[in-house]
Formats: structure tokens, C-alpha cells, sequence
């Protein structure tokens, strides 16, 4: 369903004259799904020209098929699943507050426990993922999904939240970063030599940055960008470096997409009927932009494609 009759769409907001190439003049939002109760952890599935998402509270992902336009239930229950994102051999990897772990779905259906502890103890809830040119599996691990029987089940927090890096080879678990106050989603730059890690828990939230050396180590940790009002959640990086990050929660008129150039510069806006919480890019060409958004899932086609690290294709 479109939410505007009107080309160009009003919701797509030029923040700076940067954003106008990005622009599809002829491209609108549209809604392709509802009946959500908090959407979150979009991933483009394109060998199977759908689009997956987790419905957290209600304990299932739910599956969009491009050629009919239809919903369905791809996995209930799902454990509270929240961050997907695909590996290098686009086995499915999920981020499951119940369980307090991350998943590999393999091609049989069969699901495999890539971590749930650290130093013996189990992890808080994970929460967004994404993977590496080189295999590895990053996700952050706030206690959001212990902290009552919503999004998970309550439980005690036995292990400081943190930002995590699974070896490929080794399949050792290793705490990437601790500093970070709720991580949240996190995204690489397009040559993977910059993280960005949403804070969720400073005030105002910000987007910080990370150096990351080849052999996966972090350092250089500096804010990117302050988000002032906004309340920022997850998020992806396009071909060229620029921010679509999820946005919104404090007015209505904040509720989107924010989409920040390489600088941290405010470029652009989307706006939406609620606040989005997470999204991806997807389609043949990687230039549809997929936004899961509180109840909904939104898309609009974009003069850019989604950067093709693992978590893009």
C-alpha cells in the first residue's frame, strides 16, 4: 500500500543537496506488511526473493515473498528472535533473546549454536548481527531481552554488556568491546575498516566508531554522531558510506529512516507512520531499502545499493 499519492513522495525528506542523487523521483514509500507488534532484524533472503523479520514479542520471524506480495510465518516459535543477518554461505544467522544466543540455521533447517556463553557464563540477549568479508560473526549483547517477560523471559544479568567478535577458524568467542553503554546495531563501512556501534543506553544516544585491524581488533573508539533527540536502533551502510539508520521515538516527526553521510552529516530523512527500528537492503540490485518499523514493514527504491559485505546480499 502506498502511504502518498504524490511523486515526488513528501515523506522523503532532502536534509542536505547531497541526499538528491539518492533520490528516486519516481519512487514512493510503500507499506508490504503489518500486524506486527515490534519488527525488527530485516534480511534479504535473494536466492529465495523474500524478505525475513522478527516479530519479537511475538515470538516468531515472519516471511515476505516478492513475487506475491504475501506474508507468512517462517518460524514460530523463534526463541524471541531479534538481529538476522546472512554468512558468507547464506546460512541464516540469528540473534535469539530466548536461549541467550546467536543461531546458524543451516541448509537442511537444522539450527546450530554458534555461541550462548562467555567465560562459562551465558550471554544477556543478543541483540543485532552482522558478518565480515572474512567470515567472522559480530553481535552486540545488551541485557534488553532479560529485563522482563516481553521480549524474552526475565533473568539476571551474570556478564557485562558488550560488543563480540566470533573467530571463523578458531571459533573462539571474543569480546570485541565492553565500553560501549547498550550496544545496540552495529554495521561496517563498505571497506570494513570502520564499525559503527549504536549506544543505546547514554544520553542523548550516539553513534560511535571503531579502527579495525585486519586481525579483527578494535581501537580508535570516537563518537560519530549524537543524536540528539532521535533515538537510533539499527541500521546499514550503501556502496558509497552513508548511514540509513533506523530512527525516532522521541515526536512523530523524528519517526524513520535518518540517513547520515560518511562524515556524520545528517543528509536525509524518511519519514514514516511509526518509529523503525531496524532494516536492510535487498531486491536484485540491492536498492530497495526494507524497513521494519514498530508494526510494519515499509520499502522504497533508492538511487543507491546497499553495501555487499555478507549481511547486504
Amino acid at each position: 500500500m502506498y502511504l502518498s499519492e504524490r511523486y515526488p513522495d513528501p515523506a522523503i525528506r532532502i536534509l542536505d543537496e547531497s541526499f538528491a542523487k539518492l533520490v528516486l523521483a519516481l519512487a514512493k514509500v510503500e507499506r508490504i506488511s503489518s500486524d506486527c507488534r515490534w519488527a525488527e532484524g530485516p534480511v534479504w533472503m535473494g536466492d529465495h526473493h523474500c524478505l525475513l523479520w522478527s516479530d519479537v514479542p511475538s515470538n516468531r520471524i515472519l516471511r515476505w515473498d516478492e513475487r506475491t506480495g504475501q506474508t507468512s510465518v517462517f518460524r514460530e516459535p523463534s526463541n524471541y528472535a531479534n538481529g538476522n543477518t546472512r554468512d558468507l554461505q547464506g546460512r541464516l544467522i540469528t540473534c535469539e533473546h530466548l536461549g541467550r544466543r546467536v543461531t546458524r540455521t543451516e541448509y537442511d533447517g537444522t539450527v546450530t549454536v554458534l555461541a550462548d556463553t562467555f567465560d562459562a557464563k551465558p550471554l544477556n540477549s543478543p541483540n543485532d548481527v552482522v558478518v565480515s568479508s572474512d567470515g567472522a560473526v559480530w553481535f552486540t549483547d545488551p541485557p534488553f531481552g532479560i529485563a522482563g517477560y516481553y521480549q524474552g523471559e526475565k533473568a539476571q544479568q551474570e556478564i557485562p554488556a558488550a560488543t563480540y567478535r566470533l573467530d571463523p577458524k578458531t571459533g573462539v568467542l571474543q569480546v570485541a568491546d565492553a565500553t560501549v553503554q547498550g550496544p545496540n546495531g552495529l554495521a561496517f563501512s563498505p571497506d570494513e575498516k570502520t564499525l559503527y556501534v549504536v549506544q543505546s543506553r547514554s544520553a542523548p544516544r550516539t553513534l560511535v566508531a571503531f579502527d579495525v585491524a585486519p586481525d579483527g581488533t578494535l581501537s580508535g573508539k570516537r563518537d560519530f554522531i549524537d543524536a540528539e533527540a532521535g533515538t537510533p536502533d539499527g541500521f546499514r551502510v550503501d556502496i558509497e558510506g552513508n548511514l540509513w539508520c533506523g530512527w525516532g521515538m522521541g515526536t512523530a516527526e523524528l519517526d524513520g529512516v535518518r540517513i547520515f553521510n560518511p562524515k556524520g552529516q545528517a543528509i536525509g530523512h524518511i519519514a514514516l507512520p511509526e518509529r523503525c527500528a531496524n532494516l536492510t537492503f535487498g531486491g536484485t540490485h540491492r536498492n530497495r531499502l526494507f524497513m521494519a518499523s514498530s508494526t510494519s514493514v515499509y520499502s522504497l527504491f533508492v538511487n543507491t545499493q546497499g553495501a555487499t559485505v555478507a549481511s547486504h546480499f
